[in-house]
């Protein structure tokens, strides 16, 4: 009779269902789910009385069955009776912590009953436990959004707290720390997630996660940044040609898994005239860029066979977007010169972000994760090149050769 109801409700004949289940009752008066089932028959006719009733019935005979802890809590609700309400929605919880409805439901109780801050809390619980939102219940939809509406709100406010408590010490410190502290804000207000180096191929350990350095560790800044003019005419001809030298940055073969480069996979959109690539000189566009050339001959490029020096000139069309994405070494820096850059071109390396100045270098840790945005009309070129980490000693740079090559040399030994 109990399986005859159970098909009942599955055919949504629940007038059926409700009868076959008070037969259940008639003959085993102690059948939880029965009892259960009765219970949610009586809460659909608004009889909350009854359903509190056999529901407390059901739960006495079944203790930690869920669905009925989770009915007492919503009958408990409708008779107005918040302490009950709490105290089944903990018992569920007890049974099983992630349980998302009686999340849910613990959070608006306390929405409803105790601080903003309790409730955001818990809410915050709720989207941690929560599948990715394709995947929510059409049941818990409307509660899911709400509950992340509430944890943005609460951590913004939490996070403009934060920086107006830090915005005097702020003031005395020089950018690259201020920034380090705006950051360290918004970790606490759960804004932002930390940012860690995810090298591609070889990463070195121990070396710290800074996302921008300052330009002031690098001697040969000024000199670079002096012939800013000089670089541009020269990219400015290799334009002239219409481009045909600039090829698609992304080249991945058919068959080949792009992932999050599907839509500049084979695009000029996102473009670049090759100077050097993975450590192969490109002499017939060296020989059209001499000036270019002899200024980056004169920094401490980064020498590691098979992977470095890189260098061209980068072109990102109007309105597009380089997803996030991370390199292959924070044994190397990269170095953007900035010489053609429109309004609304931003960069991101981590959490911090950045607009291109022309002629003003941004040397960063490409092992973050980092992004860029041409939100203008017009072309945004820079030149790209790598550097060597200067937080690796000199001495230490042949360990990173060695390792390079020989992670080369093992792919061909285990052919």
């Amino acid at each position: 009779m109990a399986a005859a109801a159970e098909r009942a409700v599955q055919q949504g004949n629940f007038v059926e269902a409700e009868r076959l289940w008070t037969g259940v009752l008639q003959l085993a008066p102690t059948h939880p789910r029965a009892l259960y089932s009765l219970g949610m028959h009586a809460f659909q006719r608004a009889d909350f009385k009854r359903s509190r009733e056999l529901l407390e019935k059901s739960r006495s005979f079944e203790p930690g069955f869920l669905p009925t802890l989770n009915a007492l809590s919503v009958v408990h609700n409708r008779l107005g009776n918040a302490e009950a309400e709490i105290e089944a929605i903990d018992a569920a919880l007890a049974v099983e912590p992630y349980f998302l409805p009686g999340l849910v439901a613990k959070a608006t109780w306390l929405e409803r009953n105790s601080t903003p801050a309790a409730a955001a809390a818990m809410y915050r619980n709720v989207m941690r436990v929560a599948p990715a939102e394709v995947h929510w219940p059409a049941s818990l939809r409307a509660q899911l959004l709400h509950a992340r509406d509430v944890v943005d709100r609460h951590s913004r406010a939490y996070e403009a707290y934060l920086n107006e408590q830090i915005a005097a010490l702020k003031s005395d410190l020089p950018s690259g720390a201020a920034e380090r502290w705006r950051e360290a804000a918004s970790l606490m207000a759960g804004r932002s997630k930390p940012y860690v180096s995810d090298a591609n191929q070889l990463g070195v350990p121990r070396l710290p996660a800074i996302p921008f350095y300052d330009r002031a560790m690098f001697p040969w800044a000024a000199a670079l940044e002096a012939k800013t003019d000089a670089i541009r005419e020269e990219l400015k001809a290799a334009l002239a040609t219409e481009g045909r030298e600039f090829a698609p940055y992304i080249a991945y073969r058919p068959g080949d898994p792009v992932n999050q480069w599907a839509d500049l996979n084979h695009s000029t959109r996102w473009s670049h005239y090759s100077l050097w690539r993975g450590g192969i000189a490109d002499e017939a566009h060296l020989a059209a860029c001499p000036q270019t050339r002899a200024a980056l001959e004169e920094v401490d490029m980064a020498s590691i066979e098979g992977l470095c020096p890189n260098a061209m000139f980068s072109a990102l069309a109007p309105h597009t977007e380089i997803p996030p994405h991370t390199g292959e070494t924070n044994a190397r820096l990269v170095v953007h010169l900035p010489l053609i850059v429109p309004e609304k071109c931003t960069y991101r390396v981590g959490y911090e972000h950045r607009e291109w100045k022309v002629g003003e270098i941004l040397v960063f840790d490409d092992t973050l994760e980092h992004t860029a945005r041409n939100d203008s009309d017009e072309l945004r070129v820079v030149l790209i090149f790598d550097i060597w980490n200067p937080l690796i000693p000199v001495a230490e740079r042949e360990m990173v050769r060695t390792l390079a090559r020989a992670s080369r040399t093992f792919a061909e030994i285990a052919r």
